[in-house]
């Protein structure tokens, strides 16, 4: 499929990454593609590395597993750096965006010589600032879809403003508060 995005999500348990592979899932299907967001399971519990996956394409997606040679990899903790593989499969035709404040030369050392496109994001401040909290997914939601040239950011907004209302629905008071994190990461996602 010449036109399917493949994106792999590296986090930790309580992170959010998961939340943040189904809630891309969905705002692409709000634009109309065809889409598949899904975790891959094991022994998680909190803190402990985990993976999720999303496929995003114009056509009916036929593949069912795992993706091996994504197109983009989004990391939620730059902790795992030093102990995942986090570009095996990546393609250099795609991008890596990372959650972290290291410098580029530790990126590119960390990384393995990896020869795509590298992108950072400070989520922890994002999330700090607009949340109160540290919730690194919405921001990291907001970076992918703009690296990755899903949607507009128009559309990311409004799309997200509507879920974040059903979503807290019983929580009103933190809807302001992830519209700005998402707001801000679409500024602050940077090439290195």
């Amino acid at each position: 499929m010449d036109n399917m995005i493949e994106i792999r999500w590296h986090g930790r348990g309580g992170q959010g990454a998961k939340t943040a592979s189904l809630l891309l899932a969905d705002a692409a299907f709000n634009t109309g593609k065809y889409i598949q967001g899904f975790p891959e399971y094991g022994p998680e519990r909190m803190g402990a590395p985990l993976t999720a996956y999303n496929r995003i394409s114009d056509t009916p997606i036929r593949i069912h597993s795992n993706i091996y040679e994504p197109d983009y990899v989004v990391v939620v903790d730059d902790t795992l750096l030093e102990s995942v593989d986090v570009t095996a499969g990546l393609k250099e035709t795609g991008a890596i965006v990372i959650n972290t404040t290291k410098s580029e030369d530790y990126l590119r050392k960390a990384l393995k010589g990896y020869k795509g496109d590298i992108y950072t994001i400070d989520a922890r401040k994002i999330s700090e600032e607009a949340l109160g909290k540290y919730f690194p997914n919405t921001p990291m939601l907001a970076a992918i879809i703009k690296v990755a040239k899903i949607m507009t950011d128009e559309e990311l907004l409004a799309d997200m403003e509507g879920s974040f209302k059903h979503k807290f629905a019983k929580k009103p008071e933190v809807i302001d508060g992830n519209m700005k994190a998402l707001e801000m990461a679409l500024k602050e996602v940077k090439k290195i």
